[in-house]
């Protein structure tokens, strides 16, 4: 009898702390996702970042999706964040975040922790157009203010980022195709850049500090592919893009442009789909899986504590 009501004992006793070692697996701060330009939460049923948040959601960590608006400057964006980070933290009584930007996403993300730095705990930068883009550039050269070409264009994305906040839920969100064309120019970057500097290495190509004079951790990482799967239907748009860009890059980012903090990889055989696991979750077979990526990396920010 004294061996069963032990044995009934031990497993109790295991049982009991299986719970506590599940939530030391977890992220301090809530993690929270951020969609580039012309992008959403979930649209019609499709997710942005493919698979990531439910993913990271069943690892048994609590991660939210931002919704701000689909076309319009990192500034403005990042006040829609900020906004949506506040509550987030009331919603959970966390006292910080962790913000994982994809493309301009990485600004919006940067703005939010430069100005409010005691509710960021991270900023992770994927694929991120921290020093601009090219071909925001190159479309930039092309239309002239107060031209013809330039009005076309404001119609076209307004009518896009309209449509897509729309589609996913948030018909409220303004939309700037200018001011959004502004942010990822070389030009806008740098003022940008300027503004909210933390987490920037010293020149594009370098090394960055992993945590910066604010008290944020800064990470990043990319890709340098563009074709990585036959059966990918984007993956020709990504070839048109790379071909634009002179050097490295992912099909729409260079890879310097996207160096940010401590740059854990910015040569993954991904294009700038493939780094939030589109399309469908197609990507090149001898790459690691990008989902099994941000697994990694919220491994290593419960490793720091954060």
């Amino acid at each position: 009898m004294k061996k069963c009501l032990l044995a009934l004992a031990t497993i109790l006793l295991i049982s009991l702390s299986l719970p506590c070692h599940a939530k030391n697996n977890n992220t301090q701060y809530p993690i929270v996702l951020v969609h580039g330009l012309l992008g959403f939460d979930s649209l019609l049923g499709v997710d942005y970042f493919h698979n990531i948040p439910s993913t990271l959601s069943l690892d048994g960590h609590q991660v939210f999706v931002a919704a701000v608006s689909a076309v319009h400057s990192s500034e403005f964006r990042g006040q829609q964040l900020l906004a949506q980070v506040n509550h987030i933290l009331a919603l959970t009584g966390a006292e910080k975040v962790n913000l994982i930007g994809h493309s301009q996403g990485a600004q919006t993300v940067r703005y939010v922790a430069s100005i409010s730095p005691n509710l960021v705990a991270s900023v992770t930068s994927i694929g991120g157009a921290n020093y601009g883009s090219t071909l925001a550039d190159l479309i930039r050269e092309e239309i002239k203010p107060n031209s013809p070409s330039e009005h076309s264009f404001k119609l076209v994305f307004a009518a896009l980022g309209s449509m897509i906040s729309l589609l996913s839920g948030h018909s409220d969100l303004p939309q700037d195709p200018l001011a959004a064309l502004h942010s990822l120019t070389s030009q806008g970057a740098s003022v940008f850049n300027q503004k909210y500097p933390e987490g920037l290495p010293p020149t594009a190509c370098e090394q960055g500090q992993m945590l910066a004079s604010n008290g944020v951790y800064y990470f990043s990482w990319s890709g340098t592919a563009a074709l990585t799967n036959i059966l990918d239907p984007t993956d020709l748009s990504m070839l048109l893009g790379s071909i634009l860009i002179v050097g490295q890059d992912d099909g729409l980012i260079s890879r310097c442009s996207s160096h940010l903090g401590h740059v854990i990889k910015d040569d993954y055989k991904m294009n700038h789909l493939d780094e939030i696991n589109q399309f469908i979750g197609l990507h090149h077979l001898r790459e690691v899986d990008p989902v099994e990526l941000y697994r990694q990396h919220v491994k290593r920010l419960q490793e720091l504590g954060l």
